[in-house]
């Protein structure tokens, strides 16, 4: 089920592997304590690092600096010059690692009905000793590495700073309060957890009196009641609590909770989230076993053994929209990724990858077998999956265009509360939430991920999401992986399971199935409410194979025969196009579509139908070239494109190599004739059209193209936005969502020689109506007139090119920053000169707002700065009360704002509110007036834009005045 995302082979077998949250960085330690990271997007290696022993190369780089700075070499052996000793774990902190932690403990314990306000607060900015700064930490036996990537300065906390006892493991502690310093807490040997400060490299505190054994593992999460909490586990098969407060003076504390959890010892502590319940634990033990612990009672909920006679050494905790069924990924020393189902009902462990499939055959020897030492799923992207090999680090993939079973619902009108549908197990839900800017929030509202390193000079608006969730009595036949849709009018939901292969739909009102079938793939008119369906031929029944008949051969006949079956099965499958008529009743009206003889594998709804079909692999050099009859698309708008995520007939994870041309396999048929519309195109992975029928977006893996459709379709241009999963227009804006951002772009049509032409046509077109409406009622007597003195009636009208304008609402990423001792000289070290002067520099870097006209606060930043994205795939909601709304894959809303004068002035001007833009526009600095102006003019606004305050006077005489005077718009 996963696909091969990356791969670096080693000459050593990996121990130690783990992902960086925002940057496509993987750091891994071997068997022979080398540690590299790695950029697995470019395949380069960043860093190298011998940390068992001695690395020459970092040993010398330090002494040349100290000789550069005038320090002497007198004060001893350098703590670069210790032996590391056996690497015990590698991790990444920064700005970005510290507030997904802190994000990922929140949002857990925000899922308890318990939960208290407290945990639904938002972040505040981080740490200054981290701002700029990205460090790889090293835990070794001797010492604890901190090494700054962006300097490549680094700082060795040798174990005689921590009691000299050897270092195991470990785990940082923060809080969100403004200016604490980030903590970090390393497991000893003696059973002793040592904490140290990452601003002065000393010993703050020790928790003490929990363990006999060796610390093996530690995590920090939030209970539901808002207390940060620290969890250890050790050789002594104990799991310990502790108080994580930063507001405790103790240097000394003693553990709150301890209980047996495994013989033998604790190996690996994850967290797991809960929809609509407390967070839980997952501890893997020596003893083979895997363990589910209540964080509020902290009794067992179930303990299982995952693969029997094999102890685990990696757990993590899963949720993906495509496996909707698993919740835990866990490895042993074989060579698969093992999955376990819903571990308080059912439990069941299957291989989710078998990794000796994915790695060419050429890389693996054949007397040598795959065996996975460890493994960690993606902290932001639940599809990406790292493990270390005894052949190398794997970067597994799974279907990455996969989205939550999520269908929003249409607004009543004068109603501030926004619903959703979504389906969790066999149980359909209502989601209602809208903005609550109280300053209580209640329970559940934090539905959006504040910046934390917001400049004083960046408007603060703290969207608080109020939303519930209702049970919908109507059972639901399957719980597997399910797509939901609506109709155009909203008065009907669908609901496809594609592996099953069923479908329902439902009235919305009171939840009656109106029609029901088989069938793999359906796609919505949006224009009436009628649909088309991908039947589904049952495929002839599997061979028996019988207990006897274990021999491989037979395994793989019957592997061939079933092949055969299904693919006889998808061959027979046609497209059905049925209509909801007025009484709630479908009825077929048409039983298939198109006349090809190629198996249908994909459908796309829309304003056309898109059907595509398979079409063989290899391609001839003049269809490579020739993407469609458009003569002005360019093949570059295209890309590369697999299949569709909800194809279930070619595997969903196959996808072809940008070296290859995309095959034309995708046909636009009529709703109204079911003829084709056009010629072949590649397939798009998804279609948004707009409700006025007025644009159209095809997204492929490295492009969107985006069409206009009125007076005729039209290709405008493609934006560079790679690996959209998934969009929704609101008038000339489409908002766009890619797994690791939120982009928003602004489409206009422009006018073209066609649309000109096509004006003067129908203005023929209704003159010579009117002329035969009249000799109807008059005669020929209506053909007389009088020739008088000729006027120029038509309206001069110049050319204007389509315009795109992309711009990034939300990723994962922090603005960059530059670190304070990059930017400041080298200070003496005299009592408060040094916070004076960072004090001096701060005030004029955030010094970002000015006062304009009539005291209105004024933002002088062009675009604000990029909010935070939620976590994993989204639903795009759409734009409701001027922010735009998203769900993301634990049913919950997040609200991202809209309301930054930059973005609100371009909003309205794409919505057709030109006034109230030029209105806005007082509360953007004047420098970006000129700027706006542009966007105006490409909008077809230009005599709104004379009206921007702050046009300078060159720009007005070389653009503005021109066009107006030339009469270039209508």
């Amino acid at each position: 089920m996963l696909r091969l995302k990356a791969f670096r082979p080693t000459t050593d077998k990996v121990v130690n592997v783990q992902l960086h949250p925002t940057h496509p960085w993987l750091v891994t330690a071997d068997a022979s304590d080398r540690v590299s990271v790695w950029n697995w997007e470019h395949h380069q290696v960043i860093y190298e690092l011998k940390a068992g022993g001695v690395d020459e190369r970092r040993l010398v780089g330090v002494k040349l600096e100290k000789l550069a700075e005038g320090e002497s070499d007198a004060r001893g052996k350098p703590t670069e010059a210790i032996r590391g000793g056996s690497v015990k774990q590698v991790n990444f902190y920064d700005d970005d690692v510290r507030f997904w932690q802190l994000w990922r403990n929140r949002s857990a314990a925000a899922e308890a009905p318990s939960a208290v306000n407290y945990v639904t607060s938002t972040f505040s900015s981080p740490a200054p000793s981290t701002k700029g700064r990205h460090f790889l930490v090293i835990c070794c036996e001797n010492k604890a590495i901190f090494l700054d990537l962006v300097t490549m300065r680094g700082r060795d906390v040798p174990k005689q700073d921590l009691d000299n006892k050897s270092l195991l493991c470990m785990e940082f502690i923060s809080r969100s309060a403004a200016g604490d310093a980030p903590l970090v807490a390393f497991g000893g040997s003696d059973g002793v957890i040592r904490v140290i400060s990452m601003l002065t490299w000393k010993l703050i505190r020790r928790y003490t009196g929990g363990h006999k054994g060796a610390v093996a593992c530690l995590l920090t999460f939030m209970s539901s009641s808002g207390e940060a909490l620290l969890v250890s586990g050790a050789s002594d098969g104990l799991l310990v609590l502790w108080s994580a407060d930063l507001g405790q003076d103790s240097r000394e504390l003693v553990p709150k909770l301890s209980l047996k959890a495994h013989d033998g010892g604790v190996v690996a502590i994850e967290l797991s989230r809960v929809i609509g319940g407390a967070p839980q634990l997952i501890t893997i033990g020596a003893d083979k076993s895997l363990a589910i612990w209540d964080t509020i009672s902290f009794k067992e909920l179930r303990r299982i053994k995952p693969v029997p006679k094999m102890a685990c050494h990696s757990v993590a905790s899963w949720c993906h929209p495509r496996a909707p069924n698993l919740d835990i990924l866990t490895c042993v020393k074989d060579s698969h990724i093992w999955a376990i189902e819903h571990p308080t009902y059912s439990a069941l462990t299957r291989p989710l990858c078998e990794l000796s499939s994915l790695i060419p055959p050429q890389l693996l020897a054949s007397n040598k077998k795959l065996r996975v030492y460890c493994m960690v799923a993606h902290p932001l992207q639940p599809h990406l999956v790292a493990t270390g090999t005894n052949i190398g680090v794997i970067l597994s993939e799974f279907d990455p265009r996969s989205l939550p079973a999520v269908a929003p619902l249409p607004t009543p009108l004068g109603s501030r509360e926004h619903s959703a549908v979504f389906l969790v197990e066999r149980e359909l839900k209502y989601l209602h939430f809208q903005l609550n800017n109280s300053t209580n929030p209640s329970l559940g509202s934090n539905g959006t991920l504040s910046d934390v390193g917001r400049s004083k000079g960046e408007s603060s608006e703290t969207l608080h999401v109020k939303q519930i969730k209702k049970h919908i009595s109507t059972p639901v036949p399957h719980d597997s992986y399910s797509v939901l849709s609506v109709s155009s009018s909203g008065k009907y939901l669908a609901i496809v399971w594609p592996d099953i292969p069923y479908f329902s739909v439902y009235k919305v009102h009171d939840w009656q199935i109106v029609d029901s079938g088989s069938a793999r793939i359906l796609a919505w008119d949006t224009c009436r409410d009628r649909f088309a369906l991908l039947e589904s031929a049952s495929p002839s029944k599997l061979p028996v194979i019988h207990k006897g008949s274990s021999s491989k051969k037979a395994k793989e006949a019957a592997a061939a025969q079933a092949a055969v079956a299904a693919a006889s099965a998808a061959s027979m499958a046609g497209v059905q196009v049925r209509i909801l008529l007025d009484d709630e009743s479908t009825n077929v009206i048409a039983k298939s579509v198109g006349a090809r003889s190629e198996p249908v594998i994909g459908l796309h709804g829309g304003a056309l139908l898109g059907i595509a079909y398979r079409t063989s692999r290899r391609i001839s050099p003049s269809t490579a070239t020739a993407i469609s009859t458009i003569q002005s698309m360019p093949l570059s708008g295209f890309g590369s494109t697999g299949l569709s995520s909800f194809s279930m007939v070619d595997d969903d994870f196959s996808s072809q190599k940008s070296s290859e041309a995309a095959p034309q396999n995708f046909q636009l048929y009529s709703w109204e004739t079911f003829q084709p519309v056009g010629s072949l195109l590649p397939q798009p992975e998804w279609t948004a059209w707009d409700q006025t029928v007025e644009y159209c977006a095809f997204a492929y893996q490295e492009y969107i193209v985006i069409s206009s459709l009125r007076p005729q379709y039209r290709y405008l241009g493609d934006v560079a936005i790679h690996h959209a999963t998934g969009a929704i227009w609101h008038r000339r804006q489409l908002f766009v969502v890619t797994p690791t951002t939120i982009e928003c772009v602004f489409v206009d049509a422009g006018i073209a020689p066609i649309d000109v032409e096509t004006k003067k046509l129908k203005e023929e077109m209704r003159k010579k109506e009117a002329q035969t409406r009249a000799v109807a009622e008059h005669g020929e007597l209506a053909l007389i007139s009088v020739e008088g003195p000729k006027s120029n009636t038509h309206e001069r009208i110049k050319l204007r090119p389509p315009m795109l304008q992309v711009v990034r609402l939300a990723s994962f990423q922090h603005a960059p920053s530059i670190p304070p001792f990059l930017t400041l000289p080298k200070q003496s070290k005299v009592d408060g000169e040094e916070s004076s002067l960072l004090k001096e520099v701060e005030e004029r870097k955030s010094n970002e707002v000015a006062v304009g006209g009539g005291g209105v606060s004024v933002t002088v930043t062009r675009f604000p700065n990029e909010q935070k994205r939620p976590v994993g795939p989204l639903i795009v909601i759409g734009v409701r009360d001027g922010v735009l709304w998203l769900v993301d894959r634990y049913m919950f809303a997040h609200a991202l704002s809209l309301s930054h004068p930059g973005i609100r002035c371009r909003c309205l001007a794409a919505y057709g509110d030109a006034v109230s833009a030029v209105k806005w526009a007082s509360r953007l600095g004047r420098e970006h007036h000129d700027d706006l102006a542009q966007f105006m003019l490409g909008m077809g606004y230009a005599t709104e834009a004379l009206h921007l305050p702050g046009i300078s006077k060159r720009y007005f005489s070389a653009h503005l005045l021109g066009c107006e005077l030339t009469g270039r718009f209508t």
